[in-house]
């Protein structure tokens, strides 16, 4: 569909004025009155009852018009002049007519007003609510099939002229074609939502006066932008801004309102939906990147503990809100969650056992021969399992450790520098596994292994060409995912309990298998403590009770049957 057509004719279309039009308009300018002007150039009109002065007006404004199409609202503004203004701004005019008529088609943008583009009559059921800008429409257009029936005054008809103006211009963006040309399915990152202002939190409901707030930031998404900017540590703020961005687009797109607009009943609706994110072709899919179109913020539904954490991090967005006196209150407050009590025995199932471990170390061994990995990627592999096995890093302290960061003591003990959860400085006992697998790695690299000749910059786990921007910890997360998919597939026939396993595996396991192996092989637990640099020794003690086979077996060999012969 034209665009043209989107509109009336004449002042209210936007068309360009006819020649003759021009011709009555260029006499007034000139000093003609207007009834002269038209009587000479248009004086077919006068058929239609109009004054001169209207219809001289109603040129005037659909020239404004065609200027405003074309985002030259400087020139529409020109053109609009107070009639008396009419010698002063003769020449002007007469220079804007000539710019207009050399101006290309119009090209809508999303910041245009949805009058400018769209029918009046259904311009004025979307104004009426609060539908004012074409960016407003793409998020604003329900997710359902009839859409329009949440819209007072907007018919059907009308609504298929806007779906067909949208499909007319797809520079608006792919992103506009698909909310609403299209069922609604797809869900972008926050950074690509247009938002309007009724949800961007600009007039939140709950915002404090601006006059007291301590923070520069106009709308909510500027605000957790600037909490999430408090976090020094990567980790920590991926982690942080995947619960604001799940939450600021559930407000958004399942309850239309801002983050700073959000009720006590609102946050229990977020805890029932974290349970289970429905619609789930919008909301769930498997783990792509921000830039994948099948990004999707949820891999599937999440448990007590993880919805817990989720509404912990939630709540202390807000705390903070309030405490820099931008929002006036946190919605989250005391909301609980139901199954989210840390219990005292640790999960035995996610760790890998002595067996399983000797399985999947077996596997890695000659994997490039395998297919779909390359000698280095291979090397690379192997060392990452020893080096994480004999250490139990987090995988953020894998990715970022250097070769400056390794120190020898004066007892020749090797000892490995990194900053961990909460910024906190820390030392991890390199043991030979560990030295052993870095100086193999070292030498598969070409580098030095004596440490003096070491370049202190030197990543220990580098970026391959497969992994086109280098190693990080997400690209570390995905490598090692891959690699227990792959065993898991090996093992199935083998071992079919290590498989499935692996099928549900996290590198995250691999910290928990080294605390498992060094207390099962009779590392204390103070020493276990130190080198996982947890807060309290009761975290680490969970580990003790992980190999409930061995328990059992003690307390069998405790408390054997009695012999056939006693009495």
């Amino acid at each position: 569909m034209k665009t043209t057509t989107a509109r009336g004719s004449g002042a209210e279309s936007g068309e360009f004025p006819t020649r003759s039009q021009l011709a009555a308009l260029r006499a007034w300018y000139a000093g003609l009155s207007a009834r002269v002007a038209v009587a000479q150039y248009l004086g077919q009109s006068r058929a239609t009852g109009q004054s001169s002065r209207t219809i001289l007006g109603g040129i005037r404004r659909q020239l404004a018009q065609y200027a405003r199409r074309r985002h030259r609202d400087d020139l529409a503004s020109l053109i609009t002049h107070p009639a008396a203004e009419r010698e002063e701004r003769a020449r002007a005019v007469r220079d804007a007519i000539e710019k207009l008529q050399q101006l290309g088609v119009p090209v809508p943008v999303v910041t245009d007003a949805v009058d400018r583009w769209l029918p009046a009559r259904a311009a004025r059921a979307l104004q009426g609510c609060g539908i004012r800008t074409l960016a407003d429409l793409t998020v604003r257009v329900p997710r359902r099939r009839r859409w329009w029936a949440a819209v007072p005054g907007l018919g059907a008809r009308s609504a298929r002229q806007i779906e067909e103006f949208f499909a007319a211009n797809p520079v608006l963006t792919e992103r506009a074609r698909a909310l609403v040309v299209t069922p609604r399915t797809e869900i972008s990152p926050w950074e690509h939502l247009i938002v309007p202002q009724e949800v961007d939190g600009s007039r939140g409901t709950f915002r404090a006066p601006q006059a007291t707030c301590t923070l520069s930031a106009q709308d909510d998404y500027q605000a957790v932008q600037a909490w999430l900017s408090l976090q020094e540590s990567a980790a920590t703020q991926r982690a942080y801004r995947k619960e604001a961005e799940r939450l600021m687009l559930w407000a958004i797109l399942e309850r239309g309102k801002a983050l700073s607009s959000l009720t006590t009943e609102d946050a229990i609706a977020y805890r029932a939906f974290l349970r289970r994110p429905s619609p789930q072709e919008r909301w769930v899919g498997p783990a792509r990147p921000r830039t994948s179109s099948e990004w999707r913020p949820f891999q599937g539904a999440l448990a007590p503990r993880s919805i817990a954490y989720a509404l912990s991090v939630i709540g202390a967005l807000y705390r903070w809100l309030i405490e820099q006196r931008y929002a006036l209150a946190n919605p989250f407050a005391g909301v609980k969650v139901k199954g989210a009590r840390r219990s005292g025995a640790f999960d035995g199932s996610r760790v890998f056992t002595e067996h399983d471990w000797t399985l999947i170390r077996s596997t890695a061994d000659g994997i490039e021969w395998i297919g779909g990995w390359s000698r280095e990627g291979a090397q690379r592999l192997r060392f990452v399992l020893d080096f994480w096995y004999a250490t139990g890093l987090r995988p953020s302290e894998m990715a970022d450790a250097r070769l400056g960061d390794i120190e020898h003591d004066a007892q020749g003990d090797v000892w490995l520098s990194v900053v961990g959860k909460g910024l906190k400085y820390g030392r991890v006992a390199l043991p030979l596994l560990a030295r052993c697998a870095l100086d193999q790695y070292l030498a598969q690299r070409g580098l030095p292994v004596t440490p003096a000749h070491w370049s202190p910059k030197t990543a220990l786990i580098p970026g391959l060409a497969e992994d086109e921007t280098g190693i990080g910890a997400s690209r570390l997360w995905s490598v090692m995912r891959r690699f227990f998919l792959h065993a898991a597939h090996a093992l199935e026939k083998v071992n079919a309990s290590t498989a499935d396993k692996l099928g549900r595996a996290t590198p995250h396991w691999m910290r928990h298998t080294h605390a498992t192996h060094a207390l099962a092989r009779g590392a204390e637990l103070v020493t276990v403590r130190d080198n996982l640099r947890h807060a309290s020794v009761a975290t680490t003690s969970v580990y003790l009770h992980t190999d409930e086979v061995k328990r059992a077996r003690q307390m069998g060999e405790a408390f054997p049957a009695r012999s056939s012969g006693a009495a």
